[in-house]
Order: structure tokens, then C-alpha cells, then sequence
């Protein structure tokens, strides 16, 4: 699995532009000498989704393996080693897409080819898919699937990342297996002025100042809170209480920083500015600024919902909001066949550790096949070798690796969920 994954990082996937089908043609070849068959389905020719399945005996539950092939930039000046070496160093395997998430592609490849040499027939197809895309999302990947191809990617269940970290919560271990996330909704606010000379300020009506006062009065905003069912849980396991919506923080803080570092972002909608633009011209006043605001909804949340509250917030002015998309917000049950797995995986493999639920404060995949097929979708894949707040800076950032034991421990529950529900 190690050289698997070293391959994998030595194949620049980044997206853009992506040109994930290097990607998928390389796991190809791996899973037909597994004797897995493959299929490749591509929107354009250069960035190919790799879907592989062991076919089933019957009509059982279909489960299918999500992993994605592209992965961010990587600016090698930061980086001690070649961000795409794949050098295994101190058992860990380096290299952009270590963690988000080659690792868990190699890991999900190792898996059912695994059980294919074994001779494993499931009750119901085991689905591997290998998609471009994830990281911006413009339509090659997953959703292109779900749209064009769906009897490609359908399944009853779906793992998938997201969660899967040992953290250590009131003294005691805990794995996190995300069942929830929250939905991606930013929002643009265009704020109107007057334009002027630079020179002249008085004559004009700066649309950038007018703009940062509106910025303060966000950066004060704060919702009323709201328990969800994921957290409810996560602090009732770890405190032995079910606090009101307005405690949980305090709850959380009596626990310890980590567990308020969980709990604080999935009690409300956030919002973020990220980006601004305004005059284009150091000597030009500008008449128009707008800024681009990262907001996130709880699940089930809408835009109607929170609008007032923002609006209110803001208060009058001259400005406009406009919402420029809104997709996730999906959420699976935390009970069932999946979870039994997770649970009887970890009861196992690590017996002294209780399984929570968690709500991902950003985006995955796994929101398009609950959309699609109303398929239950985890993100789960243990990690129990690298401290859990290290692994987290390390995404989508310098220096990024996995450990190879992490990794064993994936295939590990891979292979047990596949027997799980699929026997």
C-alpha cells in the first residue's frame, strides 16, 4: 500500500487543472491485476472518475468506497521535502494529497482488491470510486456522475472522509465519524458610493469605508444557537449530560479547547468575509465595493431562514445582498447498518474508545449521493498514529503526511464495513 500511495503523490493532480485521469489510469492498472474491474468515466478526456466494483450476489445493500484524486497546491518552498517525493520518512509517507485524501484512495484501492483476491461475494456490489474534482467542484466529478451516469456511483451506503480521528475528550478516546455537514451558502454584498478623486475625499462617498463598517457589525453577529442532533450526542457521550442550546459552549469548555473547538462552529450559520474588491485605481475613490462572505447553515437551515437575521445585523445602508449558491446541508441517520460497523470496528480495534458523531463544518462529497440516492454517507477513516489537531493544520498545507500505520488501520476497517453489510 505504501508504494500505491507513493505513486499517487507522485502524480500532480492538482486542481486546477486537475488532469486527474493519470490518476485513475495508474489505479486501473493496479485493480485489473487485482482482478477488480474498472471502468473510467470522463466529462473531458484529461480528467477521468475511476469507478471499480466487486459485483454482488444478490440484491443486498450496494456499498460504495468515495475517495477523491485531485488535491490543492502545494508551494514547494514551504515544504522540508518535494511536496510530491511520496518519501516515506520515519513511517510516514510525504507529499501533497496525504491526508486530503490520497491516502484514503490508496488505502480504499488496497481494500476491495484485497477482498477480490480473496474471492469475497457480497450480498450487494462493493463500489470503489476514485473522483475528480472534489477540491473546486466545477462539475467533472461526482455531481457529473450522480447527474449522468447514477447506476455508476448508487449505493445504500457510502464511506467516505471527513472524520475517523482518535481525540481524547474529558480524558477519554473517542473516534469522530462525521454523519452530518453543514451547507455551503456565500453571499455577496455589493455597497454603493460615490466615486471622487483621492485627493479630494470630502467630495465623494467612499463605497470601501462604508463597506468595512458593515464588515464590523458581521464580525459582531451572533446567532442564536442551536443544539443538532450530531453534537447533542458528541456531549451527552463525553459529559453524561444534554445541555440547552445556549450552554453547550460552556459545556464544552469545561471539557477542554479541542472540545470547543468541535462543538463552537456547528451551534450556528457563520459568516466569514474573504473577499473584497473595490476601486481598481489608487487615485479613484470607488462608488461600488463588493465583498464575498463564506456562510455556512446548519443543516436543514436555508438562506430565507438566515437572511433576516443577517440583514438585521447589518442593519440600513446602502447595499445589496445577493446569495450566490447554497449546496450541502445533508445529513445521515446516526443509527443502522453503517454504524454498527464503525461501532463493532472500533469496539475491536481499539476497545477502550467510544464512536460521536460530528456535523462537518465544511464540505464533502458525500452531500450529492445523499441528495441523489438518499444513501447513507459517513466519513470515517481511523487515524489514531498522528496527533488529531496536527493532522488538521497539516491539510491543505505544508509539509502534509500520513502515517503508514493509519493507513493499515483504514484498510483494516474498509475491509471489515465491506463484511459487515455485504455479508
Amino acid at each position: 500500500m505504501t508504494g500505491l500511495l507513493q505513486g499517487l503523490i507522485r502524480l500532480d493532480t492538482v486542481n486546477p487543472p486537475g488532469n486527474e485521469t493519470i490518476a485513475a489510469e495508474y489505479l486501473r492498472g493496479y485493480l485489473e491485476r487485482n482482478g477488480v474491474a474498472c471502468e473510467l468515466y470522463a466529462r473531458v478526456p484529461e480528467r477521468a472518475n475511476l469507478v471499480a466494483r466487486i459485483p454482488g450476489r444478490g440484491d443486498g445493500p450496494k456499498l460504495l468506497f468515495l475517495s477523491h484524486t485531485d488535491t490543492v497546491l502545494a508551494d514547494a518552498s514551504e515544504w522540508q521535502l518535494d511536496p510530491w517525493s511520496g518519501e516515506l520518512v520515519g513511517g510516514e509517507v510525504w507529499g501533497r494529497g496525504a491526508l486530503d485524501m490520497k491516502g484514503q484512495v490508496a488505502a480504499s484501492a488496497v481494500a476491495i482488491a484485497s477482498l477480490a483476491r480473496e474471492g469475497f461475494e457480497p450480498a450487494g456490489d462493493v463500489i470503489f470510486a476514485a473522483t475528480a474534482d472534489e477540491e473546486v467542484g466545477d462539475d467533472f466529478g461526482l455531481t457529473w456522475l450522480c447527474s449522468d451516469y447514477p447506476d455508476a456511483v448508487r449505493a445504500d451506503f457510502a464511506i467516505n472522509e471527513g472524520a475517523g480521528e482518535r481525540v481524547e475528550l474529558g480524558g477519554r478516546p473517542f473516534y469522530l465519524c462525521s454523519t452530518a455537514e453543514k451547507t455551503s451558502a456565500p453571499f455577496r454584498l455589493r455597497v454603493h458610493g460615490r466615486s471622487g478623486h483621492a485627493s479630494m475625499p470630502g467630495i465623494a462617498d467612499n463605497a470601501l469605508l462604508k463597506a468595512a463598517r458593515l464588515l464590523e457589525r458581521l464580525g459582531e453577529l451572533r446567532p442564536e444557537p442551536e443544539l443538532g442532533p450530531e453534537i447533542e450526542a458528541l456531549l451527552r457521550a463525553v459529559t453524561g449530560t444534554t445541555p440547552s442550546p445556549r450552554d453547550a459552549l460552556e459545556l464544552a469548555t469545561s471539557v477542554s479547547p479541542l472540545a470547543v473547538a468541535l462543538v463552537e462552529p456547528l451551534l450556528s450559520f457563520t459568516v466569514s468575509p474573504t473577499m473584497i474588491e473595490a476601486s481598481r485605481k489608487r487615485n479613484v475613490i470607488p462608488a461600488l465595493c463588493e465583498v464575498v462572505v463564506d456562510c455556512r447553515l446548519l443543516p436543514g437551515q436555508t438562506t430565507a431562514d438566515v437572511e433576516p437575521v443577517i440583514r438585521a445585523a447589518l442593519g440600513t445602508g446602502d447595499y445589496e445582498l445577493e446569495w450566490i449558491q447554497a449546496q450541502g446541508g445533508t445529513r445521515s441517520p446516526l443509527t443502522g447498518p453503517l454504524w454498527d460497523a464503525v461501532e463493532s470496528f472500533v469496539a475491536d480495534a481499539d476497545p477502550e474508545a467510544v464512536v460521536v458523531p460530528i456535523c462537518v463544518a465544511g464540505f464533502t462529497d458525500s452531500h450529492w449521493l445523499r441528495e441523489a440516492f438518499g444513501t447513507v454517507a459517513y466519513g470515517f477513516f481511523p487515524a489514531r498514529a498522528m496527533d488529531p489537531e496536527l493532522a488538521a493544520r497539516l491539510i491543505h498545507s505544508a509539509d502534509e503526511r500520513v502515517p503508514v500505520e493509519d493507513l493499515e488501520l483504514g484498510v483494516r476497517f474498509l475491509r471489515h464495513a465491506a463484511r459487515a453489510i455485504g455479508e
